[in-house]
């Protein structure tokens, strides 16, 4: 997770199987795909991975079965904050960091109730570090229950502890991601993953470790050539046209997902169920045909930048 090289952290997708168990054998497969397209790490466990539809046992389940799959060729990082009170989301964080993961992952919105102020939220982050002696920890601003950001003034004093060494943002803000990254830039061990992909190229330039966004559930290994080739002069017209590419397609690749992602990667070959246990709206015909066009769009785009990896 050091930020030393661009890297593509992928927010795993938790296959299920039609009658709604987990499906590990597609489980097996979506980590195995993800390092062939060159990953630099994995975050299980999160909110594509319908973590807060999983048992307590399915997410301890699923996680360890990911780090096995991985077996050391990547660092794994998986939420381990879920409802309770602080020390009972500590003890969750030491139960999944026994799985075998490089980092827990703390909800920011679960750390204070969404009225609450910064001081709330600093005093039960700081409470938590002190019950989760040596356990390597990052931040997540998932969503639901809110979505709660960090200042740069306060990711630097999380940072500063030594303890916090990955951060997904999500707060949509280029001005903002600049000002975390200059506040821990003297952190080696720390990497800022921005999640929002409409300004993915500037993010990078700017300093993020890398990109952390669901469009990975899709081709992960467009997002990894980006992480490579972003800011390289004579890739620079393919950079612009990826990122145009990205950009005009977020709609589609956010509706009804994650169901959209398990229909994409079936397409591309994948053995999963679109079966998915949130209640993400219905997978309508119309919504089939914009990601039909989606898929064809990028095989287009793939064969110019001379892609070669499959899934199947």
């Amino acid at each position: 997770m050091k930020n030393k090289q661009k890297g593509f952290i992928p927010v795993m997708l938790t296959p299920f199987k039609d009658n709604g168990a987990v499906d590990y054998d597609g489980l097996s497969r979506i980590t195995e795909l993800n390092i062939e397209a060159g990953a630099a790490g994995l975050f299980a466990n999160c909110l594509s991975s319908e973590m807060f539809e999983l048992t307590p046992q399915e997410r301890i389940d699923s996680v360890k079965h990911i780090v096995n799959i991985a077996d050391g060729a990547v660092p794994i990082v998986a939420t381990g904050t879920f409802a309770g009170t602080v020390a009972q989301q500590a003890d969750f964080i030491k139960r999944i960091y026994d799985t075998g993961i490089e980092a827990a992952i703390v909800i920011t919105g679960l750390m204070a109730e969404e009225t609450e102020p910064d001081e709330i939220f600093d005093n039960n982050v700081f409470k938590l570090i002190a019950l989760t002696p040596d356990i390597p920890l990052g931040f997540y601003e998932c969503p639901e229950p809110y979505k709660r950001l960090i200042s740069p003034a306060q990711l630097k004093r999380f940072v500063e502890t030594g303890r916090v060494i990955y951060h997904k943002d999500t707060c949509l803000d280029i001005n903002l991601i600049k000002e975390k990254i200059e506040a821990t830039k003297d952190y080696e061990q720390f990497g800022l993953y921005d999640a929002y992909m409409v300004h993915a190229v500037e993010s990078l330039k700017a300093g993020s470790a890398g990109l952390s966004c669901i469009q990975g559930n899709f081709f992960p290994e467009l997002i990894v050539w980006l992480c490579n080739n972003y800011d390289r002069p004579e890739l620079q017209q393919q950079v612009v046209k990826v990122q145009s590419f990205i950009t005009r397609n977020m709609e589609p690749m956010h509706e009804v997902y994650p169901i959209v992602a398990k229909y994409f990667l079936q397409k591309r070959g994948l053995n999963i169920s679109s079966f998915t246990r949130r209640d993400v709206g219905r997978f309508t015909p119309d919504v089939k045909q914009r990601i039909d066009v989606l898929y064809n769009e990028y095989y287009q785009l793939r064969a110019e930048l001379n892609l070669t990896f499959e899934i199947a």
